[in-house]
């Protein structure tokens, strides 16, 4: 990635015509060959810019000309260069959601009698012929508990560990085995169904099944 700060006009010419007067302002040349310019007072927006692919030549009267594959340009005037950097930035390894589905089995799974008083850790990801069930645990009276983790709980959520009790429970060594929809939000519809198929509900608190005191004052 370029990076370059200068006073500079911006002309763009194409479907229609747009200027920006001289000022100074941020020009992001990426890898990706996107030309965009920026000021210092809309966040990530742009100004004006110019998406891949396109061509940028720059010239030796200090005038850069960006085209793209329909003909449009986009045309910077540079007054004066007051920064001009070249990084390489690689491979971006992507964004890492706190709380996703596979963050929450780890920590129910440890934190199992979040459930109930007297729940057991069988497995988590128990292998079946249609797929993994989040957790299999046994609860106080050692029967076996099928729960299917969500962040959002909807109706799809419900009917997959629906599929998974009706295979588990022909297994004998297993059955009868009961269901628990758990999500740190449900929807309506999804627990309406739950419920009209005996399956139970529970919603989970990510803060405190990560040890995180909630500072908010409580009456009792």
């Amino acid at each position: 990635m370029r990076l370059v700060i200068a006073r500079c006009s911006v002309d763009y010419a194409g479907r229609l015509t747009a200027h920006l007067p001289l000022a100074p302002r941020l020009i992001l040349v990426k890898a990706d060959g996107s030309v965009s310019i920026h000021a210092d007072d809309r966040a990530y927006k742009p100004l004006n810019w110019m998406s891949p692919p396109c061509t940028l030549k720059e010239g030796d009267d200090n005038v850069w000309t960006v085209v793209n594959k329909a003909g449009e340009k986009l045309i910077i005037t540079m007054e004066e260069v007051l920064h001009d950097s070249s990084h390489e930035l690689g491979v971006d390894p992507g964004l890492i959601k706190d709380g996703v589905e596979a963050h929450l089995q780890e920590l129910l799974a440890d934190r199992i009698d979040t459930l109930g008083e007297g729940y057991t850790l069988i497995r988590r990801e128990y292998q079946t012929a249609i797929g993994p069930v989040d957790i299999l645990c046994r609860d106080a009276e050692g029967a076996t508990v099928a729960v299917e983790i969500k962040r959002r709980g909807e109706i799809d959520g419900v009917e997959q560990l629906t599929r998974y009790l009706e295979l588990l429970n022909r297994d004998p060594h297993l059955a009868p085995v009961r269901g628990v929809f758990a999500a740190q939000e449900i929807k309506p519809q999804a627990r309406v169904l739950a419920t009209d198929r005996g399956i139970g509900c529970a919603v989970l608190d990510y803060d405190a099944l990560r040890g995180i005191e909630d500072d908010k004052l409580r009456l009792f």
